[in-house]
């Protein structure tokens, strides 16, 4: 059995133009962000990092409907104050397409901080994890993952060390921050639990 998997799909609108992300290896890497309707209406606003090559055939970007495959990753950026974890989808593949938005995203790895379990004022379960799933050489991206309900109550008896595997999707989630007495607005990116996988 495998003991790490990290899939996504998304079908979405592309809601802007790409920037310079990062050069590995002579590669240069650009990022954009990326719309997803949900069932609900709401959207969720991802960051999608792609490769130049795969960019050159698609421009200009911005309202054009696409297909992402590819892995969510986490950044660790130490820049400004303190740490902050940048989650993205790293595209393996990127086309255009038509059809309904979706959003999936297949996870097998193991929890690597203690969830926590809490309730909402209505009395609904969450568990919030940190996920750790391995990339080859010996690297690992680092999930926040949300579940609810029956699934928040598995997860939020869970042990540093479980080995978790999950299907859910990719959400964003605006919140706000007071730092130094100013509110400022943020956006989160977490994975939203629907099932867990044997």
């Amino acid at each position: 059995m495998e003991t790490t998997q990290n899939f996504v799909q998304l079908r979405g609108t592309a809601a802007g133009e790409p920037t310079p992300s990062h050069e590995n290896h002579g590669q240069r890497f650009y990022r954009f962000p990326f719309a997803v309707k949900r069932l609900s209406g709401q959207t969720d606003t991802l960051w999608v990092i792609a490769t130049g090559e795969q960019l050159r055939r698609l421009t200009p970007l911005t309202g054009q409907r696409l297909a992402v495959d590819g892995q969510l990753r986490s950044f660790n950026n130490k820049t400004g104050s303190g740490s902050r974890l940048v989650i993205s989808v790293f595209a393996q593949m990127l086309t255009s397409t038509e059809g309904d938005d979706l959003n999936t995203i297949q996870l097998r790895g193991v929890i690597c901080k203690p969830p926590v379990l809490r309730r909402t004022p209505l009395g609904r379960c969450i568990s919030d994890m940190m996920l750790a799933v391995n990339r080859r050489y010996g690297r690992a991206d680092y999930l926040p993952c949300i579940a609810w309900g029956q699934v928040a109550m598995i997860t939020g008896h869970m042990q540093v060390g479980d080995p978790l595997a999950l299907e859910g999707r990719v959400q964003s989630r605006v919140y706000t921050k007071v730092v130094e007495g100013c509110a400022e607005e943020r956006t989160a990116f977490e994975v939203s639990v629907m099932h867990l996988v044997e």
